[in-house]
């Protein structure tokens, strides 16, 4: 599968993946154009002293005051990338199945030239610089956008100002853009909070541009931290949950906190599919994620760290096994082949429990960590292997390539789709032939998995059909009868760390025997 052609499978997926969580989608709208912006060497100040005093009467009409004149309203158009859709599902039928007219021509007519449509969008922004004109929003608002277009609080007017994109990064779903050329007289900027300091219950504003009723302001509470919400092929950002009312067209909008600072981005909303409206709960992206890559975004181009490894929460049950005190770290699944981890020793079931002097507490931190580390630095790498020894091992940090990784997650999803097993399988020896269809390694010893029990109480491990276990516990398997001898040799209601090769790559499980 072309890389092309995966990237737009991977995204239809998602889309789908996405029912019950619907985006606010302002614009699905090319490529950012070059930045004449000089780029910053720090990130904006943020105010992190505790958030005091009370609240009363008019303190959410000083901050929809105070605010508002900093928050703009975004129109974009775009071109959609119909033969991109073309190729991908196959002719023109899907077209005209929602497009009648699209194609037709009368008998004995001239060929015409096929006009583009062009998409219109809105969303909301937020003035982050008001001498060099710089507004933040969601990136989802102006990507591939053609034209993006600015309206101010309390302009009366209609005038719309020329913007253009400056940076994108998908992954926290953040973009910088720059006004072409600034209105008459001094913009107001908005003050930077500390999202981390936000507990549920916190008071927060929204203000945004919902179904193009200018700068409307809500008011609600944060209601989680910490909700997980997809942003690439496995991966996501660990969003804050309001109850303040986003509907669409408030995306790329500030949360404000109860002083009037930006803690969030307002994305996304659960919704139904039928209103596509706001039903109580929101999604906001912490302004810390974002606020630490202006300097980046300020350049076009947004750099973040990578290990080359899969990494999987330690069970509940089985960190005991894996030689830890309590549930912390992140179990490692696979090694990517030539990888950084893999150059530095580590190995699939390894559990990292320290990054860079820091304890790991759990995968999603990890991840975190690792990201914002930057590439060619070299760090400590704390792990747990065998069942309990503590090893440590220098890693230097490679670059993520996000477009391939999502290429290798969709070729891996593809791949995997009948994934399952356990303890109820059964073995084989490696004989000449299978080793040849399997392509092995000629050294290779252990024990190939012909058939499993999807109905055993081990299937969720991982396990399947044609993988070749070569460890367990730790103990190299020289064969079937081997490999079942230890199986056989674990007590119920314990760990077996399986050490297998598949498809030229060694994955950790960790399976609990019942």
């Amino acid at each position: 599968m072309s890389t092309r052609k995966t990237t737009l499978f991977y995204a239809v997926l998602l889309a789908i993946a996405s029912v019950a969580i619907g985006m606010v989608l302002a614009a699905r709208l090319d490529l950012s154009p070059t930045s004449s912006a000089q780029p910053l060497t720090t990130a904006p100040p943020a105010n992190s002293a505790p958030i005091t005093g009370a609240i009363d009467a008019t303190t959410f009409r000083n901050i929809a005051r105070e605010m508002s004149p900093a928050v703009v309203n975004i129109r974009t158009e775009s071109t959609p990338r119909t033969e991109e859709l073309t190729e991908f599902f196959g002719g023109d039928d899907l077209l005209r199945r929602f497009f009648p007219d699209q194609g037709r021509q009368a008998p004995g007519a001239r060929p015409r030239q096929r006009q583009q449509p062009q998409s219109q969008g809105a969303g909301t922004g937020f003035i982050i610089d008001a001498a060099e004109g710089l507004i933040l929003t969601n990136n989802h608002v102006v990507e591939n956008a053609n034209k993006i277009e600015v309206a101010f609080y309390g302009d009366e007017s209609d005038l719309e100002f020329e913007a253009k994109i400056v940076g994108r990064d998908p992954l926290t779903d953040s973009a910088l853009i720059q006004l072409v050329k600034k209105p008459a007289g001094q913009l107001q900027q908005v003050r930077f909070g500390d999202s981390d300091q936000m507990q549920p219950g916190d008071f927060v504003v929204a203000i945004g541009n919902p179904f193009n009723f200018n700068h409307t302001v809500t008011v609600g509470v944060i209601s989680a931290l910490g909700r997980p919400f997809p942003v690439a092929p496995a991966r996501s950002v660990n969003m804050l949950q309001t109850d303040a009312a986003i509907n669409p067209g408030n995306s790329g909008g500030p949360l404000l906190n109860v002083r009037g600072e930006v803690v969030g981005i307002n994305t996304a909303i659960l919704s139904d599919r039928a209103q596509a409206s706001n039903m109580g709960i929101g999604f906001a992206v912490p302004i810390n994620l974002v606020r630490e890559l202006v300097p980046q975004l300020r350049t076009g181009k947004v750099t973040r760290g990578m290990i080359g490894v899969q990494v999987q929460p330690v069970g509940a049950e089985a960190y005991e096994d894996l030689g830890l005190t309590n549930r912390t770290g992140a179990f490692v699944t696979a090694v990517t082949a030539g990888g950084p981890a893999a150059r530095a020793g580590l190995k699939a079931l390894d559990v990292i429990v320290e990054f860079n002097g820091k304890p790991v507490k759990n995968r999603d931190q990890l991840v975190e960590m690792v990201t914002r580390t930057r590439p060619g630095t070299t760090v400590p790498v704390k792990v747990l292997r065998d069942g309990g020894k503590s090893q440590s091992i220098n890693v230097t940090i490679g670059e993520l390539d996000l477009e391939a990784e999502a290429g290798g997650a969709a070729e891996e999803e593809e791949s995997t789709v009948e994934e399952s097993a356990g303890f109820g399988i059964q073995l084989d020896d490696i004989t000449p032939d299978i080793a040849r269809r399997l392509e092995l390694p000629r050294s290779t010893s252990g024990a190939i998995v012909t058939d499993v029990d999807p109905g055993s109480a081990s299937a969720q491990g991982g396990l399947r059909r044609f993988d070749v276990i070569t460890q367990v516990n730790g103990q190299a398997v020289t064969s079937a009868t081997d490999a079942n001898k230890k199986l056989q040799a674990i007590p119920s209601g314990r760990l077996a760390r399986i050490l297998v090769l598949r498809g030229g790559q060694e994955l950790g499980f960790a399976i609990r025997k019942d």
